[in-house]
């Protein structure tokens, strides 16, 4: 009984897996690719029979494997992409020719044309996929921060950064590669030299709105209903995007966002003392700086370059830096939260006057932010590499070393979070924009 309950399981498992889903969903949401007559091998695709889900990752170039050609692919794409090839063709008049919106710098994939019949769900899923992106933590969690609650916003820095490491850790343990292309057309390529199991985005895409969702009821005035209906429709977007983008299976998307929840249910749990602890504990500095290194170590070691490990160690610099400037803040009285008695908080009226001090704080501490990030960045570079004899004209190729990129990152971000946290708010009470 339990074999056949296991036989089952993997059985939909592998149904899951098979990019022909995504094909199909890209397919009827208007994606099409720009797919040559001729057959073609997949660039990335099928499990090893000799060990099934487990492939080689292949990281693709501009010039080939994005095509199709396939014949599972032609009963998902051939009628239409016949209808749309010709300049009188049905769909001419709203199909509108892409590429992928990012290029990776170190990478260099800059990824193929592609067809879009819809240009609506385009841009849904463009802006769904960017909700989890790190960008736009990046610009999240200072607004936050500066704007309206400190305290959610380090917390959810801390949840961020915990999630990230242990999804991107996962995937160069279970090294699954992209869904094979073709079938599938590659919307997105910045992340495609990573391994896919499971989604980080779906991880980072449900975790950050669900944990906002709890750390705010209950401390802000609002119906829960609504809370939930918005962390739910932010994950389910997020999700569901990165199918469209061709960067995932289905299987990777409910693994990532079942993981996401297991990692908030042991946050919920531990989230209140590891903050307390943080800002309260005298050895706390040493243990941030010591625990978030050793943890970037461990990603470093898991598998040969790729993006996923720059990514891990930002979130980690990023983290840490936050988590010693909420040390300070606390050890100097530069900011308080509020007390306990004046819970639940409710959002002041909104005047002209409240939006252009939000903007104001947000607009001078980004530039600070952006200041900060880019000056940080031309001097370590360079300094690494003369520190390790590596050639500095090549930045790309300086990069994919692991002696310059971790120190790089963690060095960077952790010195952005603290300015996050500590050096701007300061900033704001000297420029009475507190």
């Amino acid at each position: 009984m339990a074999s056949v309950a296991v036989n089952k399981f993997v059985e939909i498992c592998n149904y899951l897996q098979d990019p022909i889903h995504v094909a199909r969903f890209q397919h009827f949401c208007g994606v099409k690719g720009t797919f040559p007559e001729k057959q073609t091998q997949p660039d990335n695709g099928q499990p090893d029979p000799d060990c099934p889900g487990l492939r080689k990752r292949v990281q693709q170039s501009s010039d080939d494997g994005v095509g199709n050609g396939n014949v599972a692919v032609a009963q998902v794409n051939g009628k239409q992409e016949e209808d749309t090839a010709r300049p009188d063709g049905p769909a001419a008049a709203e199909t509108v020719r892409a590429k992928p919106l990012r290029r990776n710098s170190l990478t260099g994939d800059v990824g193929q044309e592609f067809l879009i019949h819809n240009k609506f769900l385009f841009y849904l899923f463009t802006f769904g996929t960017e909700l989890g992106n790190e960008m736009f933590f990046i610009v999240f969690f200072p607004f936050l921060f500066w704007n309206i609650d400190a305290l959610v916003s380090r917390r959810l820095i801390v949840v961020w950064a915990w999630n990230l490491f242990v999804g991107q850790s996962t995937k160069d343990m279970i090294r699954w590669s992209r869904p094979a292309s073709p079938p599938v057309v590659k919307v997105e390529v910045f992340y495609n030299s990573e391994y896919s199991m499971p989604s980080t985005h779906a991880m980072t895409g449900t975790a950050i709105p669900f944990c906002l969702f709890m750390l705010t009821y209950g401390r802000w005035q609002f119906p829960f209903l609504f809370g939930f209906c918005v962390a739910l429709s932010w994950s389910v977007l997020v999700c569901i995007s990165r199918v469209y983008m061709g960067m995932h299976s289905v299987l990777e998307v409910i693994t990532g966002f079942l993981y996401s929840l297991l990692v908030l249910a042991f946050f919920q749990l531990t989230l209140d003392k590891i903050d307390n602890y943080y800002m309260m504990d005298r050895y706390a500095p040493l243990v941030i700086i010591v625990s978030h290194v050793s943890l970037g170590l461990v990603a470093f070691s898991l598998d040969s370059w790729s993006t996923s490990r720059g990514d891990t160690a930002q979130a980690l610099g990023t983290g840490a830096g936050a988590a010693l400037a909420s040390h300070v803040n606390y050890q100097l009285g530069l900011l308080q939260d509020p007390p306990l008695s004046s819970l639940p908080l409710t959002l002041p009226p909104i005047t002209a006057g409240l939006v252009l001090r939000s903007l104001l704080r947000f607009l001078i501490g980004v530039a600070v932010l952006l200041a900060t990030r880019m000056v940080m960045k031309a001097v370590t570079i360079p300094f690494l590499c003369r520190l390790f004899g590596l050639p500095s004209d090549d930045v790309r190729q300086a990069r994919q070393q692991m002696k310059v990129e971790l120190p790089y990152r963690y060095i960077v971000y952790s010195v952005v979070g603290f300015s996050c946290v500590c050096f701007v708010p300061v900033l704001f009470w000297i420029l009475n924009l507190a």
